[in-house]
């Protein structure tokens, strides 16, 4: 397996494009007390440069996302007494997303039965490529031998303690002791597996190749951090499948320059906020600055 350290560049975009050559991207997130997630997620799609972005969320919390989310079209879906997707939500959802590039899914979503059911069930039936994080990633907790039977690239964002359950160690800790192993004995097996394994020098990894991540700051280890991540992942892979952005990012390219580009901005952010008080949405403020100082 061996080390990339070079970072891919940003194809230059051609005048005469529209929204469809920068990739659709559908984004399933958020359950109730958990809109936020849905937010930063689906906004990072659309600061990393994605031509259009729907979010599906519970029908019940549409109104607040349609408000915040002035530039994303939103898409209600049939929910749970708990306000959490469904899994009536399915065949709705199979059919929205024949139209979209990438479909991310997991910020916020809960760990509520149903939903877990759901995306299980998407998992199996979804062929188009996956950034998969947070409950999307609880869910697989058990059931990891679905990833067994993607045909798509997807890719995993855990951080040290969902990699924990992931593999079936007892604690963050145990991830944390030898990282790249255990990332690579978890990816070895799997054709269409990229893992992101957040934290300190947040590694990217398929079976091929791994990097190493430099960018990045204490200040941010705040909440909301990884649904940015997760968002500007599926924005750029959606953007490597839009017919406009050639030469194409491959999906480990996609995400490794997406890990750069977060810790980038958190180092922008920290710059003006410091590290104490800086929060997830100064990170996604500072995408605008860092996509620009990185394609000067």
């Amino acid at each position: 397996m061996r080390q990339i350290k070079k970072l891919p560049k940003i194809p230059s975009r051609i005048p005469d494009t529209h929204k469809g050559d920068y990739g659709r991207v559908f984004v399933l997130a958020g359950s109730v007390g958990m809109t936020g997630a849905a937010y930063l997620c689906a906004k990072a799609v659309l600061r990393s440069g994605t031509g259009l972005v729907t979010l599906g969320i519970p029908e019940s919390l549409n109104p607040i996302m349609a408000s915040k989310l002035t530039c994303v079209m939103t898409r209600p879906l049939p929910e749970t007494n708990a306000k959490t997707l469904s899994k009536d939500a399915k065949n709705v959802i199979l059919d929205l997303i024949e139209n979209y590039d990438v479909v991310v899914m997991g910020p916020g979503l809960s760990q509520h039965p149903d939903t877990k059911h759901l995306i299980l069930q998407l998992l199996e039936q979804i062929n188009k490529p996956i950034v998969l994080d947070a409950d999307g990633i609880n869910a697989l907790v058990g059931n990891v031998d679905v990833l067994n039977r993607i045909k798509e690239n997807i890719v995993l964002t855990p951080h040290p303690g969902e990699m924990a359950r992931l593999v079936g160690l007892q604690s963050a800790g145990d991830v944390q002791k030898n990282r790249l192993e255990i990332a690579r004995q978890f990816v070895k097996p799997r054709e269409n597996v990229i893992l992101v394994l957040k934290g300190f020098n947040t590694l990217v990894i398929d079976k091929n190749c791994y990097y190493i991540n430099k960018t990045g700051n204490p200040g941010m280890a705040t909440a909301g951090s990884g649904d940015v991540l997760t968002g500007m992942i599926g924005g750029l892979i959606g953007q490597a499948v839009g017919a406009g952005f050639k030469p194409a990012l491959i999906g480990f390219e996609a995400t490794q320059l997406s890990v750069y580009l977060h810790g980038f901005a958190g180092d922008i952010a920290a710059k003006e906020k410091g590290e104490i008080s800086m929060i997830a949405s100064d990170i996604l403020d500072a995408l605008p600055e860092a996509f620009l100082q990185y394609t000067r």
